[in-house]
């Protein structure tokens, strides 16, 4: 008799367990609810986005070893490292780097082990382009830094935690 009492008394705190989860989780989506709308009229207003927003990777080439780091780290082994070792200094000269945005997952390992500090992350998220074979960036294409959002006077800047957007 003991053992079926302590089992229904368990049962009836889960199941009250249960409920107040149910509960809570109802609240989140009625206090969601009360939100209105954001509407952004994107080419001429845009989000200021977070300090941890991991964008488009912007790359040094004078800075870079070829010690191929980035690579090794690399989830899907992503960027492209070409390299000529010098005999009579016996050291590595980086030829080319290049990565290909349309395959990259940015999860940002080719950065946060990178022991140069060659490469970093932008604030850049408009990789969108009608071919994808232009995703693929080079040395070149890396080096560039794109124009700041704050910085350019023909874009209206928006708060991400602004609560009163038009």
């Amino acid at each position: 008799m003991f053992p079926m009492l302590t089992q229904f008394l368990n049962s009836g705190q889960r199941t009250i367990r249960a409920a107040r989860y149910i509960g809570q989780g109802f609240m989140i989506t009625l206090s969601h609810a009360n939100r209105l709308p954001v509407t952004i009229q994107y080419p001429y207003e845009k989000l200021i986005t977070p300090e941890r927003f991991r964008g488009r990777i912007h790359f040094e080439f004078d800075k870079c070893i070829a010690c191929e780091v980035c690579v090794r780290v690399c989830p899907i082994d992503l960027p492209v490292v070409d390299w000529k070792l010098e005999t009579n200094i016996r050291k590595k000269r980086l030829l080319n780097y290049s990565i290909d945005f349309g395959i990259c997952i940015f999860c940002g390992n080719c950065v946060e082990y990178c022991p140069t500090n060659c490469l970093s992350m932008t604030e850049e998220y408009e990789l969108s382009t009608y071919d994808r074979h232009e995703l693929n960036y080079n040395q070149i294409a890396l080096g560039r830094l794109p124009m700041s959002i704050i910085d350019d006077y023909t874009i209206r800047t928006i708060s991400s935690n602004s609560s009163q957007i038009n």
